[in-house]
């Protein structure tokens, strides 16, 4: 496992659930679909948070930078991209975007940091994720 699908993509459906009073997702719910969709792209490399979580990682939003362009609505069928921009040594930069179509809704820049899970410092990709190619 040496590089990650580029860029990873997901299908979303908007529900009741994920709406506001007017029928509109409301903003929090753009990065709950970009969560999944960064997990999904970790099961897409044959690892998950539950296996990392086991062996003594875990990965943390550290920063985030999020720009909405269109509102989604109930029933609306989205995309949701996740594409990796840079890698450190403990950390990984994700440019997310949220599609309807070929409109882009939100954009997101999501950076990761992967922990010790005991102590919460800082620690090296395990060697699964350790040598991903940013941009691809």
């Amino acid at each position: 496992m040496t590089q990650s699908p580029a860029p990873f993509q997901m299908p979303v459906r908007v529900y009741i659930e994920d709406t506001d009073a007017g029928g509109i997702v409301y903003y929090v719910n753009y990065l709950k679909f970009m969560e999944r969709a960064r997990s999904e792209w970790l099961r897409s490399l044959g690892q998950d948070q539950q296996t990392l979580l086991d062996a003594g990682t875990q990965l943390v939003v550290y920063r985030l930078a999020c720009h909405y362009s269109k509102p989604a609505k109930l029933d609306d069928a989205l995309r949701v991209d996740a594409r990796v921009t840079d890698q450190g040594r403990c950390r990984l930069t994700f440019e997310q975007c949220v599609w309807r179509g070929e409109e882009l809704l939100c954009r997101a820049t999501v950076e990761i940091a992967c922990l010790d899970r005991q102590t919460l410092r800082p620690k090296a990709w395990p060697a699964a994720l350790a040598t991903l190619k940013p941009g691809v």
